[in-house]
């Protein structure tokens, strides 16, 4: 495994299902006449129109236990799985409210339950815009759902790798140095790590591709 070769994964909304299993909550303490949680395709889109939820959310989050006993996403561990077969060298690179020491803690014992205590792990605090402190953070590759630090990490990393699994927020989001996986085509995804896994130093992953398989990336 070569240090060099870093790919840097997210958490929530990509290794962990967040959104799932916050949906699931919600349900639970809705009333009969209140929208069905479970049914809503961008539950971020929603709260903007009923901030009641938006204060549940708070309140589920502050249950022990919560942040560690997220369910494993399919889309981000499919990635996961390629990336350290390939001989990536895999860090948690994941934000962690700076109000809430509780989601710092439990993340880094969820981390240690999956992975093991040998995985290197980075939580970032700060805003949204422009990808928080993930921006700084090195790696050939970037695995993240949320556009904003994709965008972010990429303006700082010209020839990176940012490979999006599909979510609702990320819905019509489009970059020539972005694969999105929605667990369909993992092909594209196999072939776009091992051309950043080859790539020299100062060159573009695209560089290491096919014409045949640069056209697909086009």
């Amino acid at each position: 495994m070569s240090e060099g070769r870093i790919a840097l994964f997210d958490m929530d909304g990509t290794l962990f299902d967040y959104d799932g299993q916050m949906k699931f909550d919600l349900h639970k303490l809705r009333s009969p006449d209140e929208p069905n949680p479970m049914l809503m395709e961008d539950l971020w889109a929603y709260t903007k129109q009923c901030p009641y939820l938006k204060e549940r959310m708070e309140l589920i989050k502050q249950v022990p236990g919560w942040w560690k006993g997220l369910p494993k996403l399919k889309l981000g561990w499919d990635i996961y799985h390629l990336a350290n077969s390939m001989g990536f060298c895999c860090h948690i690179l994941t934000k962690g409210p700076r109000s809430k020491s509780r989601a710092w803690a439990e993340k880094v014992e969820c981390i240690n339950e999956h992975f093991g205590e040998d995985m290197p792990i980075d939580i970032v605090s700060g805003e949204s815009s422009e990808g928080s402190n993930k921006k700084h953070r090195y790696g050939r590759v970037l695995v993240d759902d949320f556009p904003d630090y994709m965008l972010g990490w990429l303006k700082h990393r010209k020839r990176g790798l940012g490979i999006m699994p599909e979510q609702p927020c990320n819905a019509g989001f489009k970059h020539p140095n972005v694969v999105k996986y929605d667990g369909t085509d993992i092909t594209m995804v196999d072939c776009a790590l091992r051309a950043a896994y080859g790539r020299e130093p100062n060159q573009h992953w695209k560089d290491c591709l096919s014409q045949q398989w640069r056209e697909r990336f086009s």
